[in-house]
C-alpha cells in the first residue's frame, strides 16, 4: 500500500473512531441526569434556611391565603399537624371549664341558703392580701407569654428567651403565692373542713393550682429549649398550645378570683 494510502487510512480511523467516542459520552450524558432525577427526591425550599412566608411570618406557619402562599417545600401535613394540636388543646379546655362549671353551681347551690334547704351555715373568708399579688403576677404572664409568642413567629430569638423565661418566673411566683394564702388562712384556724366556704375555697384553688402547674411545666420545657437555641417545629408548635392554655387559666382565675370573696 501506498504510504499516502496509508496515512489516509490512519487519518480516517481515527475520525471515525472519533465520532464513536463522542456519541458514547453523549448518551451517556443524556442517561446521567435522567437516573440521577429518578433516585433523589428532593424536597425544595427546606433544609436551606427557608423562605419568609407571606407578610415576613415564620416560614413554619402556612400562609393566609392558602396553599398558594405557602413557602416552598410546605405540604398539607406540614400544615394540619400544628393545628392538630391545637384543637387537641380546645377539647382539653373544654373538659377542664366543664369541671369548674359543675363546682360553680354547686357552690352557688351551697352556699344559698334558699337553695341549700335550711339556715346557712355560710361563713365568709377574709381574703389573703398576697392573692392581689398573684393575680397581678398572672395578668402580667399572660402579657408576657403574647409577646414571647410574638417574637417568636418574627423569629427574634432574643426576646422570645427573654419574655417566655419571664413567663416561667411569674407561673412560679403565682404557685408560690397560692401556698403563702393557703398559709395564711391556716394561720387564721381557716382549714378545709372549717366550714363550706373554706372547703370550696381549698378545692377551687388547688385545683386551679395544679392544672396551672401543668402549664409552669410545659413552660420551663420551652424555656430550656430556648436557652439551649433549639426551638424547632414541634417547639414552636408547644409554644402556640402553651399560650393559648396559660390565657385559659389567667381568664379561669380571675374568674374564679371574683366567685370566691366578690359573689356575696
Amino acid at each position: 500500500m501506498p504510504i499516502a494510502d496509508l496515512r489516509f487510512w490512519n487519518v480516517g480511523s481515527i475520525r471515525a473512531r472519533s465520532k464513536i467516542d463522542n456519541r458514547e459520552s453523549t448518551i451517556g450524558n443524556e442517561r446521567m441526569p435522567t437516573t440521577l432525577t429518578a433516585d433523589v427526591n428532593i424536597k425544595p425550599g427546606l433544609g436551606s434556611g427557608g423562605k419568609l412566608g407571606p407578610g415576613g411570618e415564620s416560614p413554619l406557619g402556612p400562609g393566609s391565603g392558602g396553599s398558594k402562599d405557602w413557602p416552598p417545600g410546605w405540604s398539607t401535613e406540614d400544615a394540619i399537624d400544628p393545628e392538630k394540636y391545637r384543637i387537641g388543646m380546645w377539647v382539653a379546655l373544654a373538659s377542664i371549664l366543664m369541671l369548674f362549671i359543675a363546682l360553680t353551681s354547686a357552690y352557688i347551690v351551697r352556699g344559698v341558703p334558699a337553695l341549700s334547704g335550711g339556715d346557712s351555715d355560710w361563713l365568709p373568708l377574709e381574703m389573703p392580701r398576697v392573692l392581689w399579688f398573684t393575680t397581678g403576677v398572672l395578668l402580667l404572664s399572660s402579657i408576657s407569654i403574647e409577646l414571647a409568642r410574638r417574637a417568636l413567629k418574627r423569629n427574634e430569638y432574643a426576646g422570645f428567651k427573654r419574655w417566655i423565661s419571664l413567663t416561667t418566673l411569674f407561673g412560679v411566683a403565682f404557685l408560690a403565692g397560692q401556698v403563702t394564702a393557703w398559709q395564711q388562712l391556716a394561720a387564721q384556724g381557716v382549714f378545709i373542713d372549717s366550714h363550706p366556704h373554706s372547703s370550696f375555697f381549698y378545692l377551687l384553688t388547688s385545683l386551679h393550682g395544679l392544672h396551672l402547674l401543668g402549664g409552669v411545666i410545659a413552660l420551663a420545657y420551652v424555656t430550656v429549649a430556648a436557652l439551649r437555641m433549639r426551638i424547632g417545629f414541634k417547639r414552636r408548635t408547644a409554644v402556640d398550645v402553651t399560650a393559648i392554655y396559660w390565657h385559659f387559666m389567667d381568664g379561669l382565675w380571675i374568674y374564679l378570683f371574683g366567685l370566691l370573696f366578690f359573689f356575696r
